[in-house]
C-alpha cells in the first residue's frame, strides 16, 4: 500500500524541509539537492525493506549515505542542527502519511503505534550515522589544520624561508602571522593543554624534548596578563618579542633562560607564573657562561678569601651596595639598614683589602658583575 506512494512522499518531504528548515530554504539543485533527495529516498525504501526481517536498521550502503550527509554539513560550514531538524520534519510527514494509509486500510491503533515506534527508532539510527560523519569530518579537518600549522611553525623556526613562503603556508593553515610574536617554551606534556588555552591565534607543536608555541606578542599590560593566565601553571618560558623572521632568536633565548634560570630543583619564579625572558636578560647574560664567571669571581674576590664567613658576607653586601650607589654613603646605609658611620668603617676595610683596584673602572665593573651573579648571602646579623 505504501510503496506506490513513495515518489509523491519524497516530494512532500522535500517541500516540508525547505519550508521548515531555514538553512535549507533554497532550490534543491546540484550536489546538495541530489544528496537530500537521495537521503530521503534511501530512508523510505530502506525502512520498508526492513518489515518482516531481522536485518540491522542500516545497511552499509545506507549508512554511507547518512554519514556523507553529516560530513557535508561540516563542508558547508553548518552545525548538525539543520540536518537533524530536516530529519524531524521528514519524520513528521512520514508518520502522518503512513498513519493515514494504515487507517484507510482498516488497521487498528496497535498497528499504527507499532509503525510509529519503528519509524522513530529508524530515524535515530539515521541521525546517529550522520552525527558520526559530522564528527569524522570535523576530526579530519582539525587534524589537517593542526598538521599545516605545525608545518608553519617548523618553517618559521628553521629561519630559512622567505616571507612569501611563510605567508602562503600560514594562509593554507588558516593562521594570520602576527606582526610580532613570542616563542614560548613548554614541557612536552603541556602541548595539548597549551594549544587549547592559547586558542587559534597561536600555534603549538610538541617536539622530542619540549613543546613550542608561537603566539602574538603582548601589546599592552592587559595582553600580557591574558597570556599569563593562559600559560598559568604550565612551566612556560616566554621568549622576547620578535618579528617572524627572528622568532628562532626568541626561542633560543627562551631555551637559554630555561637552562640558566631554571636549574633542576631550584626554580626562581613563583609557582604557576610563566618566566618572561625580557624580565631577566641581565641574569641570562651573567649565567650564560658559568665557568668564565666563576674564574672571574675567584680572581676579583680573592681579597675576601682570608675572612671568616660572617665578616665576608657583610663586606660583600657592602661592596655591592657601594658599587651600585656609586659610593654614596647615605643610600648604602638605607639599603643595608645600618648607620652611615658603619658604612664608612666597612668601606675603609674594603679599601684596605682591595687597595687601588677600587679606583679602576674595569675592576669595579667586574666586581659588580660577579657580586650580582652570586646567590644572596645569608643575613650576617
Amino acid at each position: 500500500m505504501i510503496r506506490p506512494t513513495l515518489p509523491d512522499l519524497v516530494e512532500e518531504i522535500i517541500r516540508a524541509i525547505r519550508e521548515g528548515v531555514p538553512a535549507y530554504a533554497r532550490p534543491f539543485e546540484g550536489r546538495f539537492g541530489q544528496a537530500v533527495r537521495r537521503g530521503t529516498e534511501v530512508a523510505l525504501s530502506s525502512f520498508l525493506g526492513l518489515v518482516g526481517t531481522s536485518r540491522p536498521p542500516l545497511t552499509d550502503e545506507a549508512r554511507d549515505v547518512y554519514t556523507t550527509l553529516g560530513r557535508g554539513e561540516v563542508r558547508q560550514g553548518r552545525t548538525l542542527d539543520s540536518l537533524l531538524a530536516a530529519y524531524r520534519v521528514g519524520t513528521r510527514v512520514t508518520l502522518r502519511r503512513f498513519s493515514e494509509a494504515a487507517m484507510r486500510a482498516g488497521y487498528d491503533a496497535t498497528v499504527i503505534v507499532a509503525l510509529s515506534e519503528s519509524v522513530l527508532a529508524y530515524i535515530e539510527e539515521v541521525s546517529s550515522a550522520s552525527a558520526q560523519g559530522f564528527a569524522f569530518e570535523q576530526s579530519e579537518r582539525a587534524g589537517e589544520t593542526d598538521r599545516r600549522r605545525v608545518e608553519v611553525l617548523e618553517l618559521i623556526l628553521r629561519g630559512q624561508a622567505d616571507e612569501v613562503a611563510v605567508q602562503q603556508a600560514a594562509a593554507a593553515a588558516g593562521w594570520a602571522v602576527p606582526a610580532t610574536m613570542v616563542a614560548v617554551l613548554l614541557p612536552p606534556e603541556e602541548a595539548a593543554g597549551g594549544r587549547l588555552a592559547l586558542g587559534p591565534r597561536a600555534i603549538v607543536a610538541a617536539r622530542e624534548a619540549d613543546a613550542v608555541a608561537l603566539a602574538p606578542a603582548p601589546g599592552s599590560g592587559r595582553d600580557r596578563r591574558a597570556l599569563e593566565i593562559a600559560l598559568h601553571d604550565r612551566g612556560a618560558v616566554v621568549g622576547p618579542p620578535r618579528d617572524w623572521s627572528r622568532v628562532p632568536e626568541s626561542l633560543r633565548l627562551a631555551v637559554s633562560a630555561s637552562a640558566v634560570l631554571l636549574p633542576e630543583g631550584a626554580p626562581v619564579r613563583r609557582p604557576g607564573d610563566p618566566l618572561w625572558v625580557q624580565d631577566h636578560l641581565t641574569d641570562i647574560v651573567l649565567g650564560a657562561e658559568a665557568g668564565a664567571l666563576a674564574d672571574l669571581g675567584a680572581r676579583r674576590l680573592a681579597p675576601f678569601s682570608t675572612l671568616r664567613p660572617g665578616a665576608r658576607a657583610k663586606l660583600e653586601q657592602t661592596l655591592l651596595a657601594w658599587l651600585r650607589h656609586w659610593g654614596q654613603r647615605a643610600p648604602v646605609a638605607d639599603e643595608l639598614g645600618i648607620h652611615p658611620q658603619t658604612v664608612g668603617y666597612r668601606v675603609a676595610q674594603l679599601r684596605e683589602l682591595f687597595g687601588d683596584d677600587l679606583e679602576d673602572p674595569q675592576v669595579r665593573f667586574e666586581l659588580e658583575l660577579v657580586l650580582r651573579a652570586r646567590p644572596a648571602p645569608a643575613d650576617p646579623g
